[in-house]
């Protein structure tokens, strides 16, 4: 068993154990903006890793018009000097993204918290969301409502000697500007090793922006898995315009 499997085998173990009590970490989400034609999103997470103590800070950016990343533009950060803070490592992190953010003017184009579901929202539902795209009222849009199912999936690689399978999600557009629809935003045909050994999933969020006509709704999800000293948890976000 290589040695990366090995460890997670030993932690995850160790977590699991009866009796244990362990504290892991769930990172910030913060939006950092749309584009000015909502083509671009872009959003943060920071923390401290637990284990570790270091700070962390990671920067997204992602082309609505396919939901995926702008190519080479993840930006990661983590401060190996438990003297640093959070607030380095997000310095460190902007700075590296610097000449991109001014690129796409994000400063102008905040969007729209339509709807924030984090963990420690105890009565919002994990896996249903249902929002208007922007306050206003009376409101002359129609609610939009999505809904995520969790599914098992071959596990990865990183994965593979703790369990056979691992959790993936499908995430659907249940109701369209008030009418019934069912458009499938995201379907996983398999889990990346970036989501780590994943536990379970929430919907976090909806950050909205309307431009020329189209409406582009980001979606987020909080990816909980396993970390050094128990639950981890991460965000990702699933992106699609609607006219």
């Amino acid at each position: 068993m290589p040695a990366i499997r090995h460890m997670l085998f030993v932690l995850i173990a160790a977590c699991l154990a009866p009796g244990a009590a362990h504290a892991g970490e769930f990172a910030e989400f913060r939006p950092i903006g749309f584009s000015p034609d909502g083509k671009v999103f872009a959003f943060e997470e920071f923390g401290v890793q637990d284990g570790s103590g270091f700070a962390f800070a990671n920067r997204f950016f992602i082309d609505t018009t396919n939901d995926s990343f702008l190519p080479g533009s993840t930006v990661r950060v983590v401060l190996e000097d438990e003297t640093l803070s959070v607030g380095d490592a997000r310095a460190e992190a902007q700075a590296q993204s610097a000449s991109l953010e001014a690129q796409y003017d994000f400063q102008d184009n905040p969007g729209t918290i339509a709807a924030f579901n984090p963990l420690s929202e105890l009565d919002g539902p994990a896996h249903q969301l249902r929002y208007t795209p922007f306050s206003m009222e009376p409101q002359p849009f129609g609610p939009y409502g999505v809904t995520l199912e969790e599914k098992p999936l071959p596990a990865s690689t990183l994965c593979k000697d703790i369990d056979a399978t691992s959790i993936g999600f499908r995430l659907e557009m249940t109701e369209v500007n008030g009418q019934p629809s069912g458009l499938v935003l995201h379907d996983d045909s398999s889990v990346p090793q970036s989501r780590g050994c994943p536990l379970s999933y929430r919907i976090g969020g909806a950050i909205t922006h309307h431009a020329d006509g189209v409406w582009t709704h980001a979606v987020l999800v909080l990816v909980r898995s396993f970390g050094f000293e128990g639950e981890n948890g991460r965000w990702l976000a699933v992106t699609r315009r609607l006219e």
